[in-house]
């Protein structure tokens, strides 16, 4: 198949000479004439390579790159800066805002295409590279689950979730707890601290093999494998590690036939790199209005880095018993997206599965709250059936 070009331009004039000159090439060329429609077309097209002008009326090429980075679906793709600004500031800020490469108006169309040879075969020696990367290797169905503060049971969620998963299907499920410093499960399950996960994240990528992985993951009495993060504080600094990351679950993508993760809160970069491995995402809130407006952020913000609303699922989880707990519906109506379910209140349930040291779906599976769950699961599995 072709490698396609995406030219964002607008001079008409060099979109059809340099589109003409490229396609002579062999490329494949999907052109754009403002910031806006390029910004889209990157988006929908995912092109291999993105030739860029700057200077341009209402978004200009720095700002489109921006957003191009800013975003995971087109995080990766090489851009070259085609431009007629000449200063060695111009330059710098571009490389600055994320460009690969800098060519400036005019030059020779032989150097133009070296350029972008380079650019494409850099880009494909990195894929090849990376080990992991081919898309082939990876299987699962991967769901994040994630809120926008603390306090709301994320983790208690995302446990029960690949409890129910487990109980429905009988099939492979890793639970993974990906933030550092705030673990729980090993306290909730019996599970040792999380000093693979430590090991891993801080250690060099290509070391992220899939049988390191596989090592690291702890088989928890009910069936479930888990990777538990560790509790000590200082260890949040590896969040920072966003490459070690995005390995990490692309192999825990070939090592299982469901992947849940344990997010965390918020979107900080180690979650936004993770968010396109995700097939569908579970946000957590209560039934607070400040809670409840913080999601609504959260989701207007996955929406900007790309996750489909659809994908998007939102649990009320009302984790005490009060007369002044917000209906569903008016929570779903201050929200302005679905409650996907939500959750009983059963403290009592919950102790006793702490106590037990297993998610409560296995400790009473005919528990209201259990059903909840295991309902759950079920809505994963038609979404899963037609993915």
């Amino acid at each position: 198949m072709a490698e396609k070009i995406l030219i964002v331009d607008d001079d008409l004039e060099t979109l059809r000479l340099v589109g003409l000159m490229l396609q002579r090439q062999g490329y494949e060329i999907s052109a754009a004439s403002n910031g806006e429609q390029g910004l889209a077309k990157a988006w929908e097209e995912k092109p291999d390579l993105i030739l860029l002008d700057i200077m341009m009326p209402g978004m200009d090429g720095y700002e489109v790159t921006r957003k191009l980075r800013g975003n995971p679906a087109t995080l990766s793709i090489p851009i070259l800066m085609f431009t007629a600004k000449t200063q060695l500031d111009d330059k710098v800020v571009g490389f600055d805002v994320g460009a690969d490469d800098y060519l400036t108006k005019p030059t020779h169309p032989s150097e133009l295409q070296a350029h972008v040879r380079s650019l494409l075969a850099r880009a494909a020696l990195q894929r090849d590279n990376e080990p992991g990367g081919a898309p082939d290797e990876r299987h699962a169905y991967v769901i994040g689950v994630l809120s926008a503060r603390g306090g709301l049971g994320v983790s208690s969620i995302a446990a029960n979730l690949a409890a129910g998963l487990f109980v429905q299907t009988q099939a492979d499920v890793v639970l993974a707890e990906l933030v550092p410093g705030q673990g729980t499960l090993g306290t909730d399950l019996g599970l040792p601290d999380g000093q693979l996960l430590n090991e891993i994240l801080s250690g060099p990528v290509s070391e992220i093999t899939r049988e390191k992985v596989q090592s690291a993951l702890v088989a928890h009495a009910s069936g479930i494998k888990l990777l538990p993060a560790s509790e000590s504080p200082r260890d949040i600094y590896l969040t920072s590690q966003t490459r070690n990351y995005e390995m990490l679950v692309t192999r825990l993508s070939a090592l299982a036939n469901f992947v849940v993760l344990d997010l965390g809160l918020s979107l900080p970069p180690f979650v936004v790199k993770s968010l396109p491995f995700c097939d569908e995402l579970f946000v957590v809130l209560d039934g607070q209005p400040n809670s409840v407006r913080r999601v609504r952020l959260l989701v207007d913000q996955l929406a900007e880095l790309g996750v489909d609303r659809a994908s998007i699922h939102a649990i009320l989880n009302n984790r005490l018993r009060s007369e002044s707990q917000a209906p569903s519906a008016s929570v779903e109506t201050d929200l302005g997206h679905p409650i996907a379910v939500a959750i009983s209140a059963a403290p009592e349930l919950f102790l006793q599965a702490e106590r037990m040291k297993t998610p409560a779906v296995f400790c009473q599976p005919n528990n209201v709250t259990s059903q909840q769950f295991l309902k759950l699961a079920d809505s994963i599995l038609e979404r899963e059936k037609v993915r």
